[in-house]
C-alpha cells in the first residue's frame, strides 16, 4: 500500500513568496460602535485592493480574515507599493468623520516560505507573518529583516530599525523594521482610539442642596471642586475636568437621564452624584458611586462635617470620598475581569485590573495579569503604559520565585521597556520601570539609579521613580535617603489605589533607616488593603522580630510560608539586589528567629 506521503496526489507545492497580512486596529470597538458603516467601508476597502490594486501589483487575496486580509506577491517593491495604498485609501475615508470613527490599519509582511494546497497555504512563516503585524501600529506597516533586505532605504521607503522582538508563539525573537514612504516619517501619530488613555473615567456631578437656607447651594460646588482635585491624583482613573461638568450643574441627577447626557458628551465609566443637608453648621453628605455601564451602585456612603470646616478645606469628606470611591472603581474593575473573556473587556479595565492583580497571591490571577497586558499591548501597540507594566510583571515573577532570573527573562523585561520608550521617549513609567528591570534581574544598580534620575527628570512628581529609588538606596544601606525618597513617593500618591504596594515598599526602606516602629505600622497598613501579598508580610516578620516581639513575628512568618510555602532565607538573599549589604544580612538573621526554613 502506498503511503500518503509518497502519493503524488498528496505532493503539494512549496513556495517562496511576500506575505502580507492587514487588519483593522479596534475592529470589535467600530462594530459596535456602528456595525452598518463599518461592514460598508470594510467592504469597499476590500473590493477596492481586490480590483484595483492585486491586478496593478501582480499580488493575490490568500484568504479573509473577519476585520483582515492575507495577500501574497511575487514582488517585495510591489508589496510595500500596495500597503502604502492601503493605507492611503483608510486616511482617505477617515477625512472628515470623528476620531472616535477613524479606522486604522495595521500590516505586517515577510518574505515567507510555504505550502500550497487548493484551500489554503500552510507553515511556521504563515503564522509568523501574522504575529509581525501585530507589532505594527495604528496606520503603520513591520517588516522582518528578511523583506527589508530587499529594500532600498531612502529610495523605496523610509526604514526604521525596531530590534530583536518576542513574538507570541514564536519561539526565537524576530528583527524587524517599521517603515514608511519615502521622504515621509513612518510613525504614525497616535490619535483617536489608539491614543485613548487606558484608564476608567469618572465625573463628579456638583452635589445638590437639599435645604431651604439661602446661601448654602454654594457647599455642592466647593466639595465637588475638591473631590475632582483629589480624585485626580489617582494615576489609574481619568477624572473630567470641573469646566466639563458645569453643564449638570442645574440637571437632575437620575442614574438614566444622567448616563444619557454622559454618553452623549464624554466616555465617561463612573458617575459620583450625591445630595446634602445643612443644618445649623452641620453638614450630612449622601454621596453614591455608579458604573454607568451596569447601572449599578458600586458604593455609597452617608457622611457628615461641618460649614467652617468644608469652607476652610478642613473637612474630612474629600479624603474618605476620594479614598473610597477609588476604591471601589479598582474592585469594580477587576470583578469585571474575572467574569468575561479577555476580547469583551475594554482596555481600561484591563489596565487597571492588571495593576491591581499583579500583587496577588493566587498563580492563576497573577499568569491572567500576563495574559491581559499582552492582549491589550496587542490592541494598543502604540502606547507606552501596558509594555512598562508588563516589563514589572516579568521582575516581580523572578522576585515571587515563580520563574529563574535568566537571560531569557531579562531580554525580554528590558526589550519591553525599549519598545514603550520608542512609542513615548518621554514616559517616565517605563523609565522608573527599566530601572526595577536593572536593578533586580540584571544587579546594575548605577544603571537603575540612572534610569530613575531620567524618569524625575521627565517627571518630578513621578511617585513610582521615587518609591524605586527608596528601594535601590536600601539596597546600598543608605537608610536615610531610602525612607526619604518613599516618604516622598506616599506624599505623591496618598489615594492611589495601589497605596498598599507604595506602604510595602516603604516599609522596607524603613527598616533599612532603623525605624522599626514605622515599618510595623507600613506593613500592617498595606496589610488591611492587600492581605495575600508575600513581601510585605516579609517585611512585617523582619520588623517584629528586629522589636523583640518574636511571637508575633513567627505568626506573620507562618501566615507568609502559606502563601509562598518555597520561601527561604537562603532564596531571599539569592533573590535581593543588596544581598551582600549589612542590611540584609540582619533581615536574613532576623528571618531565622521568627523561623523561616534555612
Amino acid at each position: 500500500m502506498t503511503s500518503p506521503t509518497a502519493d503524488p496526489l498528496f505532493t503539494m507545492p512549496r513556495h517562496t513568496k511576500v506575505l502580507m497580512v492587514m487588519d483593522v486596529v479596534e475592529s470589535v470597538r467600530l462594530m459596535e460602535q456602528d456595525e452598518d458603516d463599518f461592514i460598508r467601508r470594510w467592504q469597499d476597502l476590500v473590493t477596492q485592493a481586490e480590483h484595483r490594486l492585486l491586478p496593478l501589483g501582480g499580488g493575490r487575496l490568500v484568504k479573509s480574515l473577519g476585520d483582515g486580509l492575507m495577500l501574497e506577491f511575487a514582488d517585495p517593491l510591489e508589496c510595500l507599493k500596495t500597503a502604502f495604498a492601503l493605507q492611503d485609501l483608510a486616511r482617505q475615508d477617515n477625512q472628515n468623520r470623528p476620531g472616535e470613527q477613524h479606522m486604522y490599519l495595521r500590516v505586517g509582511a515577510h518574505l515567507a516560505e510555504f505550502v500550497v494546497d487548493r484551500h489554503d497555504i500552510y507553515g511556521p512563516d504563515v503564522n509568523l507573518t501574522a504575529r509581525v503585524t501585530t507589532l505594527a501600529g495604528p496606520g503603520e506597516i513591520v517588516v522582518t529583516a528578511e523583506l527589508r533586505d530587499h529594500l532600498t532605504a531612502g529610495l523605496d521607503a523610509d526604514i526604521e530599525d525596531l530590534g530583536d522582538c518576542h513574538l507570541k508563539h514564536v519561539n526565537e525573537p524576530v528583527h524587524v523594521y517599521r517603515v514608511g514612504p519615502a521622504g515621509h516619517a513612518p510613525v504614525a501619530s497616535l490619535a483617536g482610539a489608539a491614543a485613548e488613555v487606558l484608564r476608567p473615567t469618572l465625573i463628579v456631578v456638583p452635589f445638590t442642596a437639599r435645604t431651604a437656607e439661602p446661601g448654602n447651594e454654594v457647599l455642592g460646588e466647593i466639595l465637588a471642586e475638591e473631590i475632582i482635585a483629589g480624585l485626580s491624583q489617582c494615576a489609574q482613573i481619568s477624572v473630567l475636568s470641573r469646566l466639563s461638568t458645569t453643564a449638570l450643574r442645574h440637571r437632575q441627577s437620575e442614574l438614566p437621564q444622567l448616563r444619557g447626557l454622559i454618553d452623549a458628551g464624554s466616555s465617561a465609566s463612573y458617575a459620583l452624584t450625591g445630595a446634602y443637608r445643612v443644618l445649623g453648621d452641620h453638614v450630612s453628605l449622601m454621596v453614591e458611586l455608579a458604573d454607568l455601564r451596569s447601572g449599578h451602585v458600586a458604593w455609597a456612603a452617608s457622611l457628615k462635617s461641618t460649614v467652617p470646616a468644608i469652607l476652610a478645606g478642613e473637612d474630612e469628606i474629600t479624603s474618605q470620598v476620594v479614598s473610597q470611591a477609588s476604591t471601589a472603581v479598582a474592585r469594580v474593575e477587576t470583578e469585571r475581569t474575572t467574569s468575561k473573556p479577555l476580547p469583551t473587556l475594554q482596555s481600561a479595565t484591563l489596565q487597571m485590573s492588571s495593576i491591581t492583580l499583579m500583587h496577588r497571591a493566587s498563580r492563576n490571577e497573577f499568569q491572567r495579569v500576563h495574559d491581559m497586558l499582552e492582549h491589550l499591548i496587542e490592541r494598543h501597540p502604540r502606547i507606552a503604559a501596558p509594555r512598562a507594566w508588563l516589563a514589572k510583571w516579568h521582575v516581580l515573577q523572578v522576585t515571587r520565585g515563580l520563574a529563574p532570573s535568566d537571560e531569557r527573562t531579562t531580554r525580554r523585561a528590558l526589550e519591553l521597556t525599549r519598545r514603550a520608550l520608542d512609542a513615548d521617549p518621554n514616559c517616565s513609567l517605563a523609565m522608573a520601570v527599566e530601572g526595577f528591570v536593572k536593578c533586580h534581574l540584571t544587579k546594575d544598580l548605577d544603571g537603575a539609579s540612572a534610569c530613575y534620575a531620567r524618569a524625575l527628570q521627565c517627571n518630578p512628581n513621578d511617585s513610582l521613580a521615587w518609591l524605586f529609588s527608596g528601594v535601590l538606596h536600601a539596597f546600598r544601606d543608605a537608610g536615610a535617603a531610602a525612607l526619604e525618597s518613599s516618604e516622598r513617593a506616599l506624599a505623591l500618591s496618598p489615594l492611589d489605589p495601589m497605596l498598599y504596594f507604595y506602604q510595602s515598599l516603604a516599609a522596607s526602606a524603613a527598616l533599612t533607616a532603623g525605624r522599626n516602629a514605622r515599618a510595623v505600622e507600613l506593613a500592617t497598613h498595606s496589610l488591611r488593603a492587600n492581605a495575600s501579598h508575600p513581601s510585605t508580610l516579609r517585611v512585617l516578620t523582619i520588623a517584629q522580630t528586629l522589636q523583640g516581639d518574636l511571637q508575633a513575628a513567627g505568626q506573620s512568618a507562618d501566615r507568609l510560608l502559606k502563601l509562598e510555602p518555597a520561601f527561604s532565607v537562603g532564596g531571599f538573599l539569592k533573590r535581593s539586589p543588596g544581598a551582600r549589604s549589612a542590611s540584609a544580612q540582619t533581615f536574613a538573621d532576623a528571618l531565622r528567629r521568627a523561623g523561616v526554613p534555612e
